[in-house]
């Protein structure tokens, strides 16, 4: 890998169509510098993406890439990765896309702890369909398809990835350009599955959970001396439903990916006769 190259080096030639002021901009370019950062380069990274305007991210930045489909760009990344581990494989997806119907994907991914990296632009609507409720709505989030909002709970996926044994689980804020790109890279150097919320403000349809909401209400847990490597602490941050959280809340430093676990360390493309080590039996249990 490269230790020279640039963020910019992930970007495409193609312009991206997301509305001026999306908070997805600042997901991807923070992507695209934690990539940098740890000497990935475009060669040996691979986007995988689903549907929403997250989904158009593989097209937007310069890398290996597939545009898959709504919810299911995790069991794709698995596979990707389980086939070759020598490839960084970086999974972008929405709150729609991955906590709606990709959510039973996203519960099996988190347990199985395979080495990579997974990306949630979370604006907490359906903002390419025009703005309807997401499962991380507001119970009192008014839109033309529930006038009264959702009358239920948002769900939080911080908690979901905790109770189904996650290794790695922080927050972010596209817009802090910075700190969101360092969370982003501890991600990626992650030994198993880094799974990262972000808040990614949709400014043409959600008008409560704003860029100014986040400014005003985050908690930086790096701040205040929290420990990630204390499950505790991370469950009574991850469980408070009265602040919003930045940083990495958990991290189980003793996990071991499943790819190495199972000793998968050769690319099943270059092998002539059968997958090394019984790797292809571990990809086809998946599917």
């Amino acid at each position: 890998m490269s230790s020279d190259v640039r963020f910019t080096d992930f970007k495409s030639d193609k312009q991206p169509t997301w509305c001026p002021g999306c908070g997805d901009f600042g997901t991807m370019n923070g992507m695209m510098k934690a990539l940098a950062n740890t000497g990935n380069n475009p060669d040996n990274t691979f986007i995988v993406a689903g549907i929403g305007c997250s989904g158009k991210i593989g097209t937007y930045m310069h890398s290996y890439a597939l545009h898959g489909v709504h919810g299911r760009a995790l069991p794709v990344g698995t596979g990707v990765k389980l086939a070759n581990p020598e490839l960084e494989v970086m999974v972008a997806g929405g709150d729609g896309d991955g906590y709606s119907i990709g959510a039973g994907h996203f519960v099996h991914a988190v347990r199985r702890n395979v080495d990579m990296s997974y990306i949630v632009m979370d604006n907490r609507i359906y903002g390419l369909t025009k703005g309807q409720a997401s499962p991380t709505s507001r119970e009192d989030f008014e839109t033309s398809t529930t006038p009264e909002g959702p009358q239920q709970p948002p769900v939080n996926p911080l908690a979901l990835a905790l109770a189904s044994g996650g290794t790695f689980i922080a927050q972010s804020f596209s817009t802090d350009a910075q700190r969101h790109a360092e969370i982003v890279q501890k991600a990626i150097e992650h030994d198993g599955f880094g799974f990262v919320n972000v808040f990614s403000p949709c400014v043409t349809f959600n008008d409560v959970d704003t860029y100014d909401y986040f400014r005003d209400s985050l908690v930086d847990v790096a701040e205040s001396g929290h420990d990630p490597t204390d499950y505790d602490a991370a469950k009574g941050k991850i469980l408070d439903a009265e602040k919003e959280y930045q940083g990495v809340l958990w991290q189980n430093e003793s996990a071991v990916a499943y790819d190495q676990k199972h000793s998968i360390t050769q690319d099943m493309s270059a092998v002539d006769s059968g997958a090394p080590d019984g790797a292809m039996d571990l990809v086809r249990e998946f599917y």
